[in-house]
């Protein structure tokens, strides 16, 4: 049964009051009151309420007595079941025309709210499941399994992980990713980020193609199919921190296609990510290396992409040079570069 607190009952009759010019009162299930215009009557039993809550109608008081005021008292039904009453205070002549306004208001505001309880309660509940998943190694029990079935997935079927990460995050967006996937289990991961995991052969790039069309702003990354969600999470996730830290010309790539690189970053090799966070302050010579990784240290491809000179280019792998003591014209020191670059993101 739904209980309105003290704290909702008098937001409620502040909201009310107003537009409707006579002080009004909200009693719980009990009779007693809970919300008012008139702060020393909280807490104290309305006896046209309790009688209101007796007859599950409405109760006209026509005489102030010493633990009531004349006026109208009407049940507030949710769901078939009573969870309080409203007061108004006055000649019940004069206030009963306000009293379905007041009735019908409270009844919608209180059902918001309950609405709103019920998904923020059904959001925390989804995210307790998709870290049991993530966290989750070896064979599924019946009970995961089952708990898993409520979000539509199957895990006796190999899975795949798409993860989709807007930049900047903008909502709009995010509402037309979630129409896309709707026919797939999504989970939304951070402000800009959804994972959606697909459980059927359809290949995934007839899925993504509208959404990489229609939207440069999106990075994607896909996972191989597999049993367990946690490793697919883990390829999808990891693919998409090779993409934000060499962002090579692309939107979408697979886990497959960049594996080499996701082992090379989980790689612990001396402090190359010391390196390349002296770059972080200065964000066009992180471009530029990112640029000249991506066009295998050609200096007029980079040039071109940066739109810059070829001398300007020259000066800043000069200053990459100076500031992390690795030269990007040398191979081996590229790599070393390359590797600090993608260990900065994971």
């Amino acid at each position: 049964m739904f209980q309105l607190s003290e704290k909702q009952a008098q937001d409620i009759v502040d909201k009310m009051m107003k537009d409707i010019p006579y002080n009004i009162n909200i009693m719980n299930e009990r009779g007693i009151i809970i919300g008012s215009g008139e702060s020393e009557r909280i807490g104290t039993i309305h006896q046209g309420a309790v009688q209101a809550l007796e007859t599950g109608k409405m109760v006209e008081v026509w005489q102030d007595g010493h633990y009531e005021k004349k006026g109208t008292n009407e049940p507030i039904v949710i769901h078939h079941e009573l969870v309080g009453v409203i007061g108004i205070s006055g000649n019940p002549d004069e206030v009963r025309p306000f009293c379905n306004i007041v009735k019908t208001t409270v009844s919608l505001l209180i059902k918001q709210r309950i609405s709103l309880e019920h998904l923020a309660h059904e959001a925390n509940r989804k995210k307790s499941v998709l870290e049991m998943l993530l966290n989750h190694q070896g064979a599924y029990t019946q009970k995961i399994k089952k708990e898993a079935a409520q979000y539509h997935i199957d895990l006796l079927l190999k899975t795949s992980a798409v993860y989709v990460k807007y930049l900047p995050a903008d909502p709009a967006h995010l509402a037309e990713l979630s129409n896309i996937f709707m026919q797939h289990p999504s989970f939304r991961m951070e402000e800009d980020c959804y994972l959606i995991l697909i459980q059927n052969q359809e290949p995934t790039d007839k899925l993504l193609e509208p959404l990489v069309r229609s939207h440069p702003d999106v990075l994607i990354t896909v996972s191989r199919q597999e049993h367990n969600i946690a490793d697919v999470f883990m390829q999808a996730k990891s693919a998409m921190n090779v993409l934000l830290a060499l962002r090579p010309p692309v939107q979408k790539i697979s886990f497959a296609e960049v594996e080499f690189l996701v082992k090379l970053s989980q790689t612990n090799l001396t402090n190359t990510i010391y390196l390349v966070s002296k770059l972080e302050d200065t964000v066009d010579l992180l471009d530029t290396l990112r640029s000249f990784i991506n066009h295998n240290g050609s200096v007029s491809f980079t040039a071109d992409e940066l739109n810059i000179h070829r001398n300007t280019l020259q000066y800043r792998l000069k200053r990459i040079h100076t500031l992390t003591g690795k030269d990007p014209r040398n191979l081996l020191q590229l790599f070393e570069l390359t590797h600090g670059l993608l260990a900065l993101y994971q």
